[in-house]
Order: structure tokens, then C-alpha cells, then sequence
């Protein structure tokens, strides 16, 4: 190792990495928080672009005397510098091994250290997405056992700790309760703090842990999303106002994230309107941010995940109208739900997809989750050792994906007979358990399940405020009412009622951003003679 490490000091640095880490160095020691994000955000992807297309930029030990050897600043290089070749390379386990090493010694320093930096927002959230991403890849490398050389997998037994499930979740919760966050935001609900006014920056302190720890509730939802912990997601986010501006408002990246990921969890909890209040507020924010994208990648990450978001409230829309009773009129209602141009945007996307889904085409849904689902992680083989693993069966990084898929398809399945049970409900007020079950060419135990599936179905939880993004209320979605009595159904029909002030509500509030974005109106000044005035 210390060979190596001698060796990476001699490696060849270019005058450009030269000025380059000395101004980046001398900006972070004098806390020019406007100095870093520039450099962070344009010129290292500037630098990357022209001497690092396809390569590594060069090692920490080699820039370290550029940097007066300073250790955080080491660490905090080493970061960019991984991540840039989980970029633009494919790592090799060694990497992988060495960019987890990092992290552990860079969160351990921000923990238990002194850190007196300033760093952007900017740079903190996208260190947690990051961490989280190469967990990510790290487990979707571990399955995949079958195309290792006996060698590799051998190697790959000795790293069982090396981007762990446990240890990324021990991390993230560790900045969370070391910042104090969850009491300082509690504190900002109350008016006695002004985290969001300030963008988290306080001058008397350094703004890194707690920020990180900010970021890192996102982070620990995130994760939970990929394990399929829906309810403990969202139940981790209770500490920031969703609904409210906030730091994660501030950032494109973490603002984009945090709407898709809480949209999927409400998705999956089958709370398809709160999915796509949340969609729709996220596919709007990026219609207005992705003009002034200052980074082509970033700018490809938020359309990326915009088309995600069209394919799931494609979904959530088919779902939702087929609580309501199924049909386009149904699908009408819970697209009333989104801005015009979502509403025009996802009709050019996913028009064909919604009706083939309206038809109840399982094979619609497959695809469109297979396009826009979060990429599930398995955390650890489901038996024995990597090592024992031999053959294609002990390929498993797909399981966690088809695990979710089969659970969501489930989920679909569920809505199936409802328009037609619907049809026939709406024909009588009152029809014996026997006939309706003549007529749908099912079992009278059959329908009775169908029956109490349908009832389950006809109401949607909805937020309607609260502490906690798990409050809901329930709402009756459907338009047909009816009760089970001994062998007979009784039916009424419900009439719905037209929310005239939600329109106007919507359109008052479209109109207050749009004079927002105007900004306030200048007075009229004629410069002209007035006419009818005397020469």
C-alpha cells in the first residue's frame, strides 16, 4: 500500500489540475461559498470534459502538495474524483472498495471532527445522492455472480461490509441525530428558526453536518424506497414540511428527487392522488428549471426523471379513475388533478399506453413500471456466501425489481373486474347476490370477494394536511354505493359534486406565480407631449 501511495504521488498532474486545485483549496479554506459552487459546478465539469473524457483525473496523493497536504481537503478531492469515474468509467471492485473507504473517513471526520468549511448546498446534496448511488451500483454489481471469475468472487467474499445496507443506513442515520436537525426543523414550524430563509448557511458556524444531516433524511427515504419500506419512507420525512419551500426546494436535483420518490411510495401505497399531487408539482417545477440548467449531465438526470414521472402518473391516473369506476370520464376527474400542460404533455407520451391500460392490458403496466420504477436493491445474497455461488441462478440483483413488480402487478390485478361489476351495479337498484353472479359468469363466493373488493376500493386516503405525509383521510372515489344485504345487493347511485372553487382556486394560484415570475409591475411613463397640449 505504501508503494502505491508513493507512486500516485509521482504521477504526472496538468497545469490546469495544478490551478485548479490550488484556487478550489484556497476557496474552501476562505469559505467563498460563491468561489466553491463555481468551480465545483463549472469548472471541474469543464476540466473533465476537456482532458478526462474516458480517464480518471489524477489521484489525491498526487495533487495533495498543491494543497498543502491538508487532509479534509484530500478527502473531500477524493470524493469528486470517484465520482467522476463512477461517471465516465466502469469501476473495478478496488474502486468501489476505495470510494466507500473515503466516504467512511470523510462522514467520520464531519461526525466526530472539527469542520470549520462552508460548502454549497449544491455540492452536499449531491455528496449524500451520490453515496446513495453507489450503493446502488455496488449491490447491482454484487448480484451479479454468474459472469465472476472464480478470482472475483473470491474477492468479493472479503468485501461483504463494503457498501452494506446497514452500514449506508448507520451513515445516514448517524448525520441525522449528530446535526440535530429533526429539533432544529421542529423549531422552524414553530417561527423560532430561519433554516430555509438562510438556505442553511450560518456564518458563525460551519453549515456542513447540519446540512448533510438535512439531506440525509431525504437520503435515508431514498434508501428505504429501494429496500421497499414504503410506510417507513415516507414516516422518515415527517421532520420537513413537504409542502412547504425548503432547503431541498432550493436544489433542482434534491427537489426533483424527493417529489419522485415520495410520488413512488404513495404510488405503491395505492394513495394514487397524493402520487400525483406530488408528480405534478415536480413535472411543473422542472417545465420552468430546465431552461437555466447550468450542467448538461444535471439537465439529463432531471429529464430523466421527468419521464419517469409521466409514466407513473400515466398509472396513477388509469388506477385512480379505476377506484372512481373506470372509464374515461372517471380518468377525466383525477387528471383535473394536473396543470394543463401536464395534462397535454402526458396525452402526447402515454396516450396510447393509458387506453390499453383503461382496457385493463396488464402487459401496459408491466412496461411502464419496468420504465419509470426506482432501481430496487437486494442488500445481501438471499443464502450462503458470494464465493459459494456458481451458474446463472446466482444472478440476483434482478430479484428485489421482480419482487416489486410482481407485488405491484398484484396491485393491478386487483382493479380487473371492477368497471364491468360497476356496469352492471349501475343497471339496479336492487339485484340478488345469485343473478349478479350469473351475469358476471363467477362463483357466489366469487363475487362476494369481488364485492368486498370492490367496497375497499371505492375509497382512496387522501393527505389532507397534517405532521406526518402518513395522514390521510378517507374519500369516497366512486360513483356507485351499495350494500351486501344477506343475498341481496342494494344499490344507490351517487350523484358527484362539483368543486367549483378548486378550479377557480387553482387558476388564482397559476395566475399569482405567473406575476411572481413578472415581477412587480413599473409604472407607465409617456415621454411623448401629451395630446391636446399647446405647443
Amino acid at each position: 500500500m505504501a508503494n502505491d501511495a508513493a507512486a500516485r504521488a509521482n504521477e504526472p498532474v496538468p497545469d490546469m489540475v495544478k490551478q485548479f486545485v490550488v484556487y478550489f483549496y484556497r476557496h474552501i479554506r476562505e469559505k467563498n461559498v460563491y468561489e466553491i459552487l463555481s468551480m465545483y459546478e463549472k469548472s471541474f465539469s469543464a476540466i473533465s470534459e476537456r482532458y478526462f473524457k474516458a480517464s480518471s483525473w489524477p489521484s489525491a496523493e498526487a495533487i495533495a502538495r498543491y494543497a498543502d497536504n491538508d487532509h479534509v481537503f484530500g478527502l473531500l478531492y477524493k470524493e469528486l474524483y470517484f465520482r467522476h469515474v463512477y461517471g465516465k468509467t466502469t469501476p473495478t471492485l478496488d474502486q468501489r472498495k476505495e470510494s466507500w473507504e473515503n466516504y467512511c473517513n470523510l462522514f467520520g471526520v464531519i461526525l466526530h471532527g472539527n469542520v470549520n468549511m462552508q460548502l454549497p448546498n449544491l455540492w452536499l446534496w449531491e455528496m449524500i445522492d451520490e453515496f446513495i448511488y453507489q450503493f446502488q451500483s455496488m449491490c447491482q454489481y454484487r448480484g451479479k455472480l454468474s459472469v465472476k471469475t472464480k478470482e472475483e468472487l473470491a474477492a468479493l467474499k472479503d468485501c461483504d461490509e463494503v457498501w452494506s445496507a446497514l452500514g449506508v443506513l448507520n451513515f445516514l442515520q448517524a448525520l441525522v441525530d449528530k446535526s440535530g436537525i429533526i429539533a432544529f426543523l421542529d423549531k422552524e414550524r414553530k417561527g423560532e428558526e430561519k433554516f430555509a430563509e438562510t438556505e442553511g448557511y450560518d456564518y458563525n458556524q460551519s453549515n456542513v453536518l447540519r446540512t448533510l444531516g438535512y439531506f440525509a433524511l431525504i437520503g435515508l427515504h431514498r434508501v428505504h424506497i429501494l429496500l421497499g419500506d414504503y410506510t417507513t419512507a415516507l414516516k422518515v420525512l415527517d421532520p420537513i414540511d413537504l409542502d412547504k419551500p425548503g432547503i431541498f426546494t432550493k436544489v433542482p436535483g434534491a427537489s426533483v428527487s424527493t417529489a419522485y420518490h415520495v410520488g413512488f411510495a404513495y404510488f405503491m401505497l395505492g394513495r394514487y392522488t397524493d402520487a400525483i399531487r406530488h408528480f405534478n408539482a415536480s413535472l411543473v417545477f422542472i417545465n420552468r428549471h430546465k431552461v437555466a440548467a447550468t450542467r448538461p449531465y444535471a439537465l439529463d438526470i432531471l429529464l430523466k426523471k421527468q419521464e419517469h414521472m409521466y409514466a407513473l402518473v400515466a398509472m396513477a391516473v388509469s388506477l385512480g379513475g379505476a377506484a372512481s369506476g373506470g372509464g374515461a370520464n372517471a380518468r377525466s376527474g383525477v387528471m383535473r388533478l394536473l396543470e394543463e400542460g401536464v395534462v397535454s404533455a402526458l396525452r402526447e407520451k402515454h396516450g396510447d399506453d393509458m387506453a390499453r391500460m383503461g382496457q385493463g392490458v396488464v402487459s401496459a403496466f408491466d412496461e411502464l413500471f419496468s420504465l419509470s420504477c426506482p432501481k430496487f436493491v437486494t442488500p445481501a445474497p438471499p443464502a450462503g456466501s458470494a464465493a459459494d455461488a456458481e451458474g446463472a441462478a446466482a444472478n440476483y440483483n434482478e430479484e428485489a425489481y421482480r419482487s416489486q413488480l410482481k407485488r405491484f402487478i398484484a396491485q393491478v390485478s386487483s382493479f380487473e373486474k371492477l368497471p364491468a361489476l360497476r356496469s352492471y351495479l349501475k343497471l339496479y337498484t336492487t339485484i340478488s347476490v345469485g343473478k349478479l353472479a350469473g351475469l358476471m359468469e363467477v362463483d357466489v363466493d366469487v363475487l362476494k370477494a369481488q364485492l368486498t373488493n370492490m367496497k375497499a376500493k371505492s375509497s382512496l386516503v387522501e393527505w389532507k394536511g397534517g405532521s406526518s405525509a402518513l395522514d390521510g383521510t378517507e374519500t369516497s372515489v366512486s360513483d356507485v354505493e351499495f350494500v351486501v344485504d344477506g343475498e341481496n345487493v342494494t344499490v344507490h347511485d351517487v350523484k358527484p359534486v362539483k368543486k367549483n372553487g378548486d378550479f377557480f382556486l387553482r387558476h388564482i394560484a397559476k395566475q399569482n406565480e405567473l406575476m411572481e415570475d413578472l415581477g412587480p409591475a413599473k409604472p407607465l411613463v409617456y415621454k411623448g407631449k401629451p395630446q391636446g397640449a399647446s405647443a
